[in-house]
């Protein structure tokens, strides 16, 4: 079935002489890794066409890969084929110019709870969608062309997205199309340097995280990081919504989330977990994402009481209902 999927996408590809890359806005890992990359591959691939990776927004932590392109007019959309990766809902795509492309298809990861495209290839149980581009390349390795860079950006995506290959959808296929990327050539000791080397002041927040955090009666770890926070410390979004990682390693706690002000009225939330499944929260207040790294947002302070009350409800039904669990 995917096959066929893919092959229908492979087809569009070569149907269309533009083509234009999207992803979701506030970009990670993945959705940086899995854009640049497929954009890397097509370009090696089929160099008569035009292939352009347009957004709205950027990431600094990510900017050690290399930038977009710029802004194109309305007009250059028109007879372009839309590939949409790594976004679930269509409302969360950084450029919003998507629409005017003649087809779209959608390349995801994520649980499909809003379909969209002419032509979509979800996989829900990969680790990333850097994985599916691997696997793409992989498996139409007759028709497309891939070099170090392309493996690069790819190979951050996987390792990103799978906390260094650690979470719960990493399977033996990850493993060995991560293990094609390396042999292609990808730098390891600089790419790590890049995506894991901190400034003093990660630490000190560091280390204000663990005095800030809380813990309900059943598990929840859960941490406000407030606009005064992020001021006091010169964090970035990225910054500060990487607290939610800090907060993984607690033995009883099963679900921990980092609740990150925003510029204005909304508070973003980092749902993550093990063992018991977030999804469905995080769909409740206004989010979605994996069954067990999500996103959301709030809107109070009630709201956000409300959000950790459930957390630790659904914590406690499954402590009441399982003995795995650490």
């Amino acid at each position: 079935m995917n096959k066929d999927k893919m092959q229908r996408i492979i087809d569009k590809i070569e149907e269309y002489d533009k083509i234009i890359i999207f992803r979701h806005f506030r970009p990670d890992g993945d959705a940086v890794g899995s854009t640049k990359g497929l954009q890397r591959i097509l370009k090696l691939s089929y160099p008569e066409k035009d292939i352009r990776l347009i957004n709205a927004d950027s990431s600094d932590y990510l900017a050690f890969l290399g930038g977009e392109d710029a802004p194109a007019p309305d007009d250059f959309y028109k007879d372009a084929l839309a590939i949409v990766v790594d976004t679930g809902t269509t409302d969360r795509i950084s450029n919003k110019k998507f629409a005017l492309c003649r087809e779209i298809v959608k390349i995801d990861h994520h649980i499909d709870d809003k379909p969209y495209g002419n032509a979509a290839w979800i996989e829900e149980e990969r680790s990333s969608s850097c994985e599916m581009i691997a696997h793409f390349y992989s498996t139409f390795r007759d028709r497309l062309k891939i070099d170090a860079e392309a493996a690069t950006y790819l190979y951050a995506g996987m390792v990103t997205d799978s906390g260094r290959f650690r979470y719960r959808d990493v399977s033996g296929e990850t493993m060995r199309l991560a293990g094609m990327l390396l042999d292609i050539g990808v730098d390891t000791e600089h790419l790590y340097a890049n995506l894991y080397m901190k400034d003093l002041r990660n630490f000190r927040f560091q280390a204000a995280v663990y005095k800030k955090m809380r813990i309900t009666e059943n598990g929840v770890v859960y941490l406000h990081v407030t606009k005064r926070m992020k001021k006091k410390f010169g964090l970035s979004n990225e910054d500060a919504s990487a607290s939610v990682s800090y907060l993984d390693s607690i033995k009883g706690s099963l679900i921990w989330l980092a609740f990150i002000d925003g510029d204005d009225t909304k508070t973003r939330v980092r749902l993550r977990s093990r063992f018991v499944e977030v999804h469905d929260l995080a769909t409740k207040y206004h989010g979605g994402g994996h069954a067990c790294a999500s996103g959301a947002t709030v809107y109070s302070k009630a709201e956000m009481k409300a959000l950790i009350a459930d957390a630790d409800a659904l914590i406690k039904e499954y402590k009441e209902q399982n003995t795995d669990w650490i």
